[in-house]
């Protein structure tokens, strides 16, 4: 099987397709991306039908669950059909939900359209066998969010916190985390824990859930940067709709017999 590596902003995907590639399953997808047993990664985007301007994809986590939605994953995707057929704008297909991409003249950044971003009230959840009260709003561009602002942001907490409210009731399906500080009107500091995968150092449907999020709630003004521990994407918002700019860059190719 062909493969090339990505990453953005430190958020790694192999990109596979089909036919070349096989039955991608649970199994298949973990050990790939293990990184002891594997090539590793946080994520395998499956190329299953593409056209010059239009790719269809499926995102596996690390732990062989699917994702309905991810921002660097959409990037990638996009950024790897650019590559392959020269478009300057294409549309990414991940489960139903159409993203329209445009690859900006530095061939680096992308600007997606990820439409409407549904950011509900605040709510409290009881977390943990200690009973800690946690505030949050839940947001969805496809796939759930559960947004946590705090005061100061450390990575103890988001070890501490991502599992247990990924894992809440609240969310029968299970939901990515983040923890966010409002550092100015128009900055976001955020820490992201994945569902399906754990700390990851960008997520870019992360970051388009904070900023819509913060805007709705009156702590920024749009446009947001996001600071993240990979480095900073930046998400416009208007109305209910949202759309986000950043980076997407290969790291190698190659094949394997996994």
């Amino acid at each position: 099987m062909q493969f090339s590596k990505w990453h953005a902003l430190g958020n790694s995907y192999l990109v596979v397709e089909q036919p070349d590639a096989g039955p991608i399953d649970p199994a298949r997808a973990r050990r790939l991306c293990d990184v002891n047993t594997g090539i590793g990664s946080d994520g395998v985007l499956e190329i299953v039908r593409r056209t010059t301007d239009h790719v269809e994809v499926v995102i596996w986590n690390p732990d062989g669950s699917t994702a309905e939605m991810s921002g660097n994953g959409v990037r990638i995707a996009a950024r790897w059909l650019a590559a392959e057929t020269g478009e300057a704008a294409v549309t990414v297909t991940v489960s139903h939900r159409q993203v329209e991409v445009e690859i900006l003249p530095d061939g680096l950044f992308l600007r997606t359209d990820h439409g409407a971003v549904d950011v509900g009230d605040v709510e409290v959840l009881i977390a943990g066998e200690s009973g800690e009260i946690i505030e949050f709003v839940a947001a969805s561009l496809g796939n759930p969010h559960a947004i946590v602002r705090r005061d100061e942001l450390t990575r103890p907490d988001l070890l501490r916190l991502g599992p247990l409210i990924e894992t809440h009731s609240r969310f029968p399906d299970r939901t990515n985390v983040q923890l966010v500080r409002v550092d100015g009107q128009h900055d976001l500091a955020v820490l992201v824990w994945e569902r399906g995968a754990g700390e990851t150092a960008s997520s870019g449907s992360s970051s388009v859930a904070a900023a819509a999020t913060a805007v709705a709630q009156g702590w920024c003004s749009n446009p947001v940067t996001v600071h993240l521990p990979g480095g900073q994407l930046t998400v416009e918002v208007e109305g209910d709709c949202a759309w986000l700019t950043g980076p997407a860059e290969e790291i190698c190719r190659g094949s394997t017999s996994i």
